[in-house]
């Protein structure tokens, strides 16, 4: 067992967070914690890391454990660049590498066999580290990251706050601590970040636990899900789809047997009470008696079922043609991408493309907080626009969250107001709260009341489930798909677009539109197929084709630097066979295997030289 935590309490002020919380990690395990937001799900990957004390319990780590925790990271020195940051991720292989080269001189003077041993002991311990594959495993984990070439020998100063948390994961990620502690590791990733970041969760060698409110990428990665709720753990064996389904069943079966005890207890009770008193039954009496003070009672567990209630209706109906955009050209300084579409009542329509290809700029645009750079769009009869975005989401705000809700209706009855609340989990005194002490999901939460209470028939919705927890997310799923409006949303929350989707419009080199869900979108994506009748609605200008091609420039060197690392180990493994019998005993066999170790090499010059010319591109 790596590490167990036996039986935790803790405590914020009079607040219960944990309440007997226990939890076990053996080797390689990837596990979740789950629970709604503020069930102790940080709390308790601070407990583990040691950064947060306990009330009560114990925690006990395997000798020499190493444990990495994202928000443990801090970059001292701003002013050295990327890479030397990243490099200190290496220390050890890069001790050892700095001591193969003095023993390599201390060889040339000194041939001793303890010389040799003690060369030939370092270089094991250096090839056991991927000594010779630091640099490329560095490039590629980072690359993967949204980063280029050029970010690489920047100074830690000109990046922005979400980038350096990028940057600090590549670094937890490349130091390869003994478990890994993940608090939303996909947040600020674009959809092809984070399904790489599945993958190398996935092959991790060692153990995982990790917070996330990304329901698929749960299902990708983990293999355990731990549950919190009422301040203690549950450990279901599976993803997170299987939890769902065995938990439905625990809390079914756990119900039946408790209604079952309860029928045994009265029955062994009107028992004792009929006999106790009768001299030759007295004693039948007294064992039964005994039997029910050691019963192991079972307690009817019940789940948490406070949920967000929202319900978005329209006030009006609006006409059929909702938005028409044509040459609709979007951008700051340069145009970002142009867009030709159409978007009908009811349809539900994602935005899809890489971070920073102008998703939130052509919503921004479509509500007219920025100006288009040329072409037109229009909004159809009757048709009241709702917008919700991050940033205003986030905003600080001097007023209460009652007072925030009210001022922005103020016809409304404090009836109406405090059921819209109670409705998104704000009751008693929480609709007393300072909007500015709210927690990242609360804040998502209000906007998304007065969202409601605003009942337009046209939502726009730039990254809505942010900051929600699995329920609340599933609750808005729920409420946006019996909305009788049209909805156009940017999110990268796959099981949210999977649900809600039925067109999706892509942004990257060319903008398409493809008429029909998720799932069906994926399908043609991996199969290289775009809809005929709606092959292309606009396209990237030329600085957006440079990014595309420097990504596709990108994406080879990462190809080529895996099929070096393949190609190497394999001419390893021939090397190797040159002291097995069958083939020094037979020099037919062994001049066979030298042709292959010749074309192996070939191989490996051939990845060699379009690597270094890619990387001269690249620069």
């Amino acid at each position: 067992m790596k590490l167990t935590v036996s039986n935790i309490y803790k405590s914020y002020g009079a607040q219960d967070v944990l309440s007997g919380a226990s939890l076990q990690i053996r080797a390689k395990e990837k596990v979740a914690l789950v629970g709604k937001n503020g069930c102790g799900k940080t709390t308790l990957l601070k407990i583990i890391d040691g950064s947060e004390t306990m009330d009560q319990g114990s925690r006990v780590l395997a000798s020499g454990l190493q444990i990495g925790y994202l928000s443990q990271i801090s970059f001292v020195d701003q002013d050295i660049t990327v890479y030397d940051e990243l490099l200190k991720a290496f220390d050890k292989v890069r001790q050892l590498e700095q001591s193969l080269r003095e023993q390599e001189e201390v060889l040339k003077q000194d041939h001793e066999q303890r010389q040799l041993d003690k060369y030939a002991k370092l270089l094991n311990e250096f090839e056991l580290y991927n000594g010779y594959g630091y640099d490329t495993e560095l490039r590629s984990v980072f690359f993967h990251f949204q980063f280029t070439e050029e970010d690489l020998y920047k100074p830690l100063s000109q990046f922005s706050s979400g980038q350096k948390t990028r940057i600090a994961l590549v670094k937890l990620l490349l130091s390869k601590p003994d478990i890994l502690l993940l608090d939303e590791p996909t947040n600020h990733l674009d959809i092809e970040s984070i399904e790489w970041l599945e993958g190398y969760l996935k092959g991790y060698p060692f153990a995982v636990i990790l917070v996330s409110h990304d329901r698929m990428f749960l299902d990708h990665v983990v293999d355990e899900i731990v549950e919190i709720e009422f301040g203690r753990t549950t450990r279901y064996v599976g993803n997170y789809s299987k939890y769902l389904k065995d938990k439905e069943e625990y809390l079914q079966k756990n119900h039946e047997a408790y209604l079952w005890q309860q029928k045994e207890i009265e029955r062994l009770e009107a028992l004792i009470e009929k006999f106790r008193y009768k001299k030759n039954k007295a004693s039948f009496a007294k064992s039964k008696q005994k039997y029910l003070d050691r019963m192991d009672r079972i307690r009817d567990v019940k789940a948490d079922s406070s949920m967000m209630k929202a319900r978005f209706y329209s006030y009006r109906k609006g006409g059929n043609d909702v938005l028409e955009a044509e040459h609709l050209q979007i951008g700051y300084d340069e145009v970002l991408c142009e867009v030709n579409v159409s978007v009908h009542a009811k349809d539900r329509m994602a935005i899809v493309g890489p971070n920073g290809i102008g998703k939130s700029t052509l919503v921004k645009t479509l509500v007219r907080q920025m100006e288009p750079i040329s072409g037109s769009f229009t909004w159809g009869h009757q048709i009241d626009v709702g917008y919700f975005d991050q940033e205003s989401a986030q905003k600080i705000s001097n007023k209460t969250v009652i007072d925030e809700l009210w001022d922005r209706n103020p016809m409304a009855t404090q009836t109406e107001i405090r059921n819209t609340l109670a409705g998104f989990l704000f009751t008693q005194d929480d609709v007393f709260k300072d909007v500015a002490s709210l927690s990242g999901g609360e804040r998502v939460r209000l906007a998304l009341a007065c969202l409601m209470m605003d009942h337009d028939n046209m939502l726009i919705l730039d990254e809505p489930t942010n900051h929600l927890d699995i329920p609340s997310k599933e609750a808005l799923e729920k409420s946006l798909q019996d909305y009788d409006g049209t909805i156009l949303f940017v999110s990268h929350d796959r099981m949210f677009l999977k649900k809600m989707a039925t067109h999706i419009l892509e942004i990257g080199q060319e903008c398409h539109l493809y008429p029909f869900g998720y799932d069906e979108y994926l399908t043609y994506k991996q199969n290289g197929q775009i809809p005929e009748e709606t092959s292309s609605v606009g396209s990237i200008s030329s600085s957006k084709t440079a990014h595309a091609d420097h990504k596709a420039l990108k994406n080879r060197i990462t190809k080529l630097e895996s099929l070096l690392e393949k190609a190497e180990a394999e001419l390893e493994e021939l090397r190797n066979l040159r002291y097995e019998p069958e083939y020094y005993q037979d020099f037919r066999q062994m001049e066979k295997l030298n042709e292959q170790i010749d074309q192996k090499h070939n191989e490996i010059n051939a990845y060699l030289s379009e690597w270094e010319e890619k990387m001269e591109q690249m620069e």
